[in-house]
């Protein structure tokens, strides 16, 4: 008679440790589901900033190379800001002028001989704004200089 009254008692003792574990195990699922949602998102961003520098390469390569040999980056300073078209979904382009009171300066860095400074540059901000994640709620800029020399 004390044997079947012990059964009893390790089946429920069994069922209280079952939904004991079942509540940790369903506990760290939402903690390895939220970690997965972080890491997603954490990868949209880091693939939005590489295409978003990829966009600022193909705005810079479409100015130099265009087939009518014109460069937009030599125009006067009164045409900017530009918004060159560039091939990404959800990605605007813009330069702008980053010359001190919009007037052509002499050009940093120069490598050209010249005590006279006979060479003025164009110094243009390139800004690259890419939107990502879920509805495009985020975004991600990069901003890159151009120093274009031109005639004064």
């Amino acid at each position: 008679m004390a044997l079947k009254k012990q059964q009893g008692v390790v089946l429920i003792v069994s069922l209280v440790f079952l939904i004991a574990l079942t509540a940790v195990a369903a506990a760290l699922m939402q903690n390895t589901s939220v970690d997965i949602k972080m890491s997603g998102a954490s990868q949209l961003k880091v693939v939005a900033t590489q295409e978003a520098i990829s966009s600022l390469d193909e705005v810079i390569f479409n100015q130099v190379t265009q087939t009518d040999g014109i460069n937009d980056f030599a125009y006067p300073l009164g045409v900017f800001p530009l918004n060159p078209a560039v091939t990404a979904d959800n990605t605007t382009a813009q330069i702008s002028v980053a010359n001190t009171n919009n007037l052509v300066v002499d050009c940093p860095h120069s490598q050209s001989a010249s005590s006279a400074q006979v060479l003025k540059c164009n110094v243009l901000r390139i800004q690259i704004n890419r939107l990502y994640g879920r509805n495009n709620n985020s975004a991600v800029q990069i901003n890159s200089g151009v120093a274009q020399e031109v005639l004064p």
